[in-house]
């Protein structure tokens, strides 16, 4: 035998590399190419992964990629938001030149329905899907933001410019009066809690909207009604990034912000209003005036600065178990433009989506998490705008802090009553910091049977869990709480410390089976879902008791009870029917029997459902090759939806109310607690709405131009309203009950395009508009002519009163108002206003219901253009019809706001400049004068990015991007901003001109 010395030893070793390293090199393969969009342009962050494996990769910034694939491997996978995927096989091909098709041209496209899934050409319902290449750029602290002005039919209005104050979103109009407006929102499966949360001005900015990929919104009831209950107003289905198979990609985005006051309230300068003091005062009055110029506005305002960073990685494990996953981290600081104002918001989310026994069972593990601090900056806008410019901010007086503040020395507390506050020292004594947790979380299981694989059973079950915590600290030296009295006369404690808290709970269970063929040799697809839901919904409201600044606690201000904890439970079936013949004909039936437990037994459960039909005219044989029609369908649909939210979880039991420790009654020496009892109405049932839709989905040129018309119909019938009861009849001479019906019809329209479609330009429009009328049909429970309607809507200045009203025949919320009388010149004439009744005396018989808040029409418009690496784009809105009560001119613009009565001066819109009110007595502040067309025209958004490429040794591409979001507005209106919510416009926080600059990296 031979001997085996070192020498051999080493050469065998050689041996065994090289040819273990030629086997490698058989087993491996390296490919490479690059992924265009259908212009020729590359597509930076499409990812390009082998399947069955865990090798992949991403397109750079030119979109070119390469990789090593193992042996064996046969497909690859390119996808990427907003883009078809596709499937290529390798068969030994080294490289790829692959063009990427939009989904917005694909009729293959998946889009998100309820429970489930459906091809985009198989859609019978009004959905809309918006994708993350789509959404609004730039500085957006909630999620609804990033759809601002995209869908048709949807009305988006910000609550105001307070960081994280959220919007309202209406869809197709209200079709409440008395509940809620609001559509449901459901993320990645999780049905979301209504209502709020204390210490959060939006529930909604607990999301981080960098976590979103798409939106899906179920505008009709053919779309919706498998929600049944709480889809009256739509359902917009959030869905995030997750984990892909392939390479680890690490994501971190900043952006930075400066955001501006974009205009101020109009009113008197120092030198006008020294001008007008001197004019129109007494002696007393002018004395009063001070050498001062201050710009209380200016001083309250500031530049606020933000920062939005977030950092992702996303991938899949590797080995034998292979766990697609996505975690993200999110970090918000955003100033308000009012100084002290701040929101800072820390998030998180995993998402882990493995599947097991080759594909059969998936699995999705979401939880997301976010901690939100805000520090809410007081109500200073109005004490700005009233506060006498010609005196200084502070004094250098000890008392109040040394500001400037109305003193009156015959007065306990030594300040004028009712005089307007320094709107610098409230910012300085109040502090009202709230802390709100969230965690939205849920798994989800879908088996694919392996003895009947068309046949899939579900199951999901989840959680939406908020606290929310906030205490507000009150120095003693503001003018409100300087050395206040307590109750036995004590002037030697004064200030407030008081904190609220409040914990949502809300947990269900859903799961359905489904069942999915394409039966080729029938011409036939049958999609098939039936399931059950079960929705446990608590709240734990605390209640504390009131603090002195120095910690002494108020007297009889201890709460009854430390916490009560309603709660409501939701019992539902459902089920879905959708059959496709020959890829034209679609027929969709959807039902679902809904049961809750805030009604009474009797009337506890209802059935809701839908029908819709579609046919695909396209694929005709005298349209299927034509050059110029793309696709066409026509869709048509009925169905029936409904909601709860405005019935309180016990208002069908008879039930007493404690009364609080400041209202009780005595017997001898002793005060006891009184029972109360409170209306209840056991006949209480669901609001209801019918809603008829007739539609056309249209594509030209190969569908370079596509767009839809939708006709629609919603009847809503039992709505909640407050109804007179007999005496002794009920417990209250007031109770809720279901008596009323409204209407919402309209008409959308819209329509994308790419306009060039080159290599290296691309260039595309989109446009929406909606008509949407709204009429009240009914109100009590027989016909009427002499009811009024239902009063609403505050409005302050003078004693208080409504401005708006519910009346038959009327859009919801129209302006009650007297018909001011105008001089030759056009001039409004003080307090005289027009006797519509002809009775010779101006009474509330006079009012009449003109204009609303409600714009006829909106639009929205959008533009992007590509070229090369450089990219920008814009929206915009409108709005026409809506109507605004300018209650800043009605409750400042006077004479006697100016010059009160009570002793102290104050500062006014410059309207009494040009009306030269009066502002005695209470009619005038319902004048319609003060009802002014709130019509407009808004550059949301104007964008630039710049794809810079490869950076950091080709480890990351970089893109950099710039815009500006409320750019300018065009409207007639004469305040601040044409569009507040409701109709009413005090002192509205102003939405701010925001500058962004921001970066993203892909690692």
């Amino acid at each position: 035998m031979r001997k085996i010395t070192p020498r051999f030893f080493r050469n065998f070793c050689v041996f065994f590399i090289l040819l273990l390293s030629s086997g490698i090199a058989k087993a491996q393969t390296g490919i490479s190419g690059k992924i265009t969009d259908a212009n020729g342009t590359g597509i930076q962050g499409i990812t390009v992964a082998v399947k069955g494996s865990n090798a992949g990769t991403s397109t750079g910034a030119d979109g070119s990629f390469s990789l090593t694939v193992p042996a064996g491997a046969r497909i690859l996978v390119i996808s990427g938001v907003g883009y078809q995927l596709q499937e290529l096989a390798i068969n030994g091909q080294t490289n790829f030149e692959v063009n990427l098709q939009s989904t917005a041209t694909n009729l293959n496209e998946v889009v998100i329905v309820g429970y489930g899934t459906a091809r985009k050409k198989d859609l019978v319902g009004s959905t809309v899907n918006v994708t993350s290449k789509d959404f609004q750029k730039g500085a957006v602290t909630t999620p609804e933001q990033l759809i601002l002005g995209k869908v048709a039919g949807v009305n988006i209005t910000s609550n105001s410019g307070e960081p994280g104050s959220g919007s309202t979103i209406r869809i197709r109009g209200g079709t409440s009066l008395s509940a809620s407006n609001d559509p449901l929102i459901i993320v990645d499966g999780v049905q979301l809690s209504g209502g709020g949360i204390a210490g959060s001005a939006n529930f909604l900015a607990t999301i981080n909207p960098n976590d979103i990929e798409s939106f899906s919104i179920l505008k009709d009831a053919s779309a919706a009604a498998i929600y049944g209950s709480r889809a009256s107003n739509g359902v917009i289905i959030i869905t995030t990034k997750k984990g892909k198979a392939g390479k680890t990609k690490i994501n971190f985005n900043s952006l930075l912000s400066v955001g501006t006051v974009s205009k101020q309230m109009e009113v008197l300068s120092a030198d006008q209003f020294r001008e007008f003091v001197k004019a129109k005062g007494n002696p007393n009055q002018i004395a009063q005036l001070g050498v001062a110029s201050t710009d209380w506005q200016d001083e309250i305002y500031q530049r606020a600065i933000g920062n939005d960073n977030n950092l992702s990685i996303a991938g899949s494990t590797k080995g034998f178990m292979k766990f697609p996953y996505r975690i993200s981290l999110g970090y918000l600081d955003q100033e308000g433009i009012i100084k002290t104002g701040e929101l800072k918001r820390f998030s998180g989310a995993v998402n882990v989506s493995p599947s097991f026994f080759n594909d059969h069972l998936k699995v999705e593990l979401s939880v997301k998490g976010s901690n939100s601090r805000s520090r809410f900056a007081p109500g200073v806008i109005g004490d700005a705008v009233r506060f006498n410019p010609t005196v200084p901010v502070r004094t250098g007086f000890y008392r109040y802090g040394g500001f400037f503040e109305y003193l009156d020395p015959n007065s306990t507390t030594g300040l004028k009553a009712l005089a307007p506050t320094n709107p610098m020292s409230q910012l300085a004594a109040r502090d009202n910091q709230s802390n709100v947790n969230r965690s939205v979380g849920n798994l989800q299981l879908d088996y694919k049977l392996h003895f009947f694989p068309d046949v899939r059973l579900h199951t999901n079950v989840g959680y939406d869990i908020a606290k929310g915590t906030g205490e507000i600290i009150v120095s003693d030296s503001l003018r409100s709480s300087y050395m206040r009295a307590d109750n036995v006369g004590n002037l030697k404690r004064g200030g407030e410390r008081n904190q609220y808290k409040q914990r949502i709970e809300n947990k269900f269970l859903e799961a359905y089976i489904n069942y999915s063929k394409d039966a080729k040799a029938l011409k036939s697809r049958f999609d098939v879902t039936a399931g059950y839901g079960y929705y446990d919904n608590a709240y734990m409201n605390y209640s504390f008791a009131d603090y002195f600044l120095d910690g002494s606690k108020r007297k009889d201000s201890d709460p009854l009870f430390a916490y009560d904890k309603p709660q409501n439970r939701l019992i539902s079936f459902y089920g879905r029917f959708n059959y496709t013949f020959n890829n034209k004909y679609i027929i969709e039936v959807n039902g679902r029997r809904d049961g809750s437990s805030r009604l009474n037994p009797d009337n506890r459960w209802i059935n809701y459902h839908s029908e819709a039909l579609a046919w695909r005219i396209s694929e005709e044989n005298f349209l299927k090759n034509s050059k110029v029609i793309s696709d066409l369908k026509i869709r048509a649909g009925y169905g029936i939806t409904g909601q709860q939210d405005g019935i309180s979880n016990y208002s069908y039991l008879a039930r007493y109310t404690m009364s609080n420790n400041t209202a009780m009654y005595q017997l001898g020496d002793i005060f006891y607690n009184m029972y109360r009892p409170e209306a209840y109405n056991p006949a209480l049932t669901w609001e209801q709405t019918a809603t008829t839709n007739v539609a056309l989905d249209f594509g030209l040129f190969s569908n370079r131009i596509t767009g839809s018309v939708d006709f629609y119909q919603k009847k809503t019938k039992d709505l909640l309203n407050d109804v007179g009861q007999a005496a002794g009849a009920n417990f209250a001479p007031v109770a809720l009950a279901n008596v009323g019906n409204m209407e919402n019809k309209g008409v959308e329209f819209s329509i994308n395009s790419q306009v060039v479609r080159k290599k290296d330009l691309n260039v595309e429009f989109g446009f929406n508009v909606t008509y949407n009328r709204n009429r009240i049909t009914k109100l009590t429970f027989s016909e009427d002519p002499d009811y009024e309607g239902m009063r609403f809507g505050a409005r302050s200045g003078g004693t208080g009163g409504s401005i708006l009203i519910n009346s038959v025949g009327y859009s919801r919320g129209s302006f009650y108002v007297y018909k001011q009388v105008y001089d030759d010149s056009g001039k409004p004439i003080d307090n005289l206003f027009e006797d519509l009744n002809r009775d010779g005396s101006i009474t509330e018989k006079d009012l009449y219901r003109y204009k609303s808040a409600n714009p006829d029409v909106f639009m929205g418009f959008t533009g992007n253009v590509g070229y090369k690496r450089w990219n920008a784009g814009f929206i915009a809105r409108a709005s026409f019809g809506n109507y605004m009560y300018n209650n800043v001119a009605s409750a400042t613009g006077t004479i006697r706001n100016i010059l009160d009565p009570l002793g102290y001066l104050a500062n006014g819109s410059t309207e009494v400049l040009k009306s030269g009110f009066s502002g005695d007595g209470d009619k005038f502040f319902n004048s319609d004068y003060f009802v002014q067309n709130a019509s407009f025209f808004r550059m949301d958004n104007i964008n630039l990015g710049y794809n810079a490429g490869k950076v950091f040794n080709s480890k990351a591409d970089m893109r950099v991007n710039a815009s500006v979001q409320n750019v300018f507005v065009v409207t007639k209106y004469k305040g601040a901003d044409p569009e507040v919510g409701g109709g009413i416009d005090n002192n509205f926080y102003p939405r701010p001109r925001t500058f962004t600059l921001g970066v993203n990296l892909d690692f």
